[in-house]
């Protein structure tokens, strides 16, 4: 099984289902590809038919959709065990997955992922709004599956994955969050997968200057 991926420092959407197959220790092989560099869709025309990342190759079965290649691992290696048990559960998880992959334009667009910055922006009201949005969303699932675990849903499960890119980012800007938000967030930077993306990121040479946005924060 193959995973193609970005450059770690900036491609949110690789983020997502590498984070899965990190922390359930599914064996896979990482194919890295430096975006918007010479030839790089050229490179990627090899893998994926979107030129786009993330892509997962699986025998004769290629998936192109980050969301879709965690629901793809679930099923077929974890028996389903990236979503909650409960059908109202996993109703629940997809509706936040859903959310995070096809809205929040302001923060994608205003607070592009940078493992390696720690920086202050001016945000819109839009994007404060949205802000305020992610944190009523990891409230809201922590006060509900508080005593399953630590995570969104108790348990690791693909919200987690769909979730970890916004975490970054409030982490790199310092975006204030309720007490419930924060406590989430820096439980989610200490799981071991997350640490070891955020480690090799910051090793990466690769820079985007339109990625490079915001002002040094002071201690």
């Amino acid at each position: 099984m193959q995973l193609i991926i970005g450059t770690k420092n900036y491609s949110s959407w690789s983020l997502r289902p590498w984070l899965l197959l990190q922390h359930y220790a599914i064996p896979f092989e990482e194919i890295k590809i430096a975006l918007f560099t010479e030839g790089f869709k050229d490179e990627l025309a090899k893998y994926s038919p979107t030129l786009r990342v993330p892509v997962l190759k699986d025998g004769e079965t290629t998936i192109w959709d980050s969301l879709a290649i965690c629901e793809f691992v679930s099923d077929k290696y974890l028996q389903g065990r990236a979503l909650p048990k409960s059908v109202e559960d996993r109703g629940l998880c997809r509706a936040y997955c859903s959310e995070m992959h096809s809205g929040f334009f302001a923060i994608r667009n205003e607070m592009p992922m940078n493992c390696r910055a720690l920086r202050r922006l001016e945000l819109s009201d839009e994007a404060v709004a949205e802000c305020k949005r992610v944190d009523q969303l990891f409230s809201e699932a922590r006060a509900q599956f508080a005593a399953q675990g630590e995570y969104l849903f108790g348990k690791f499960s693909i919200a987690d994955c769909m979730f970890a890119p916004v975490v970054t980012r409030f982490h790199s800007y310092g975006v204030a969050l309720s007490e419930a938000g924060q406590e989430y967030m820096h439980f989610m930077l200490k799981n071991p997968a997350l640490a070891s993306w955020l480690e090799q990121a910051k090793q990466e040479t690769q820079i985007l200057a339109d990625y490079e946005l915001g002002t040094p924060l002071t201690p």
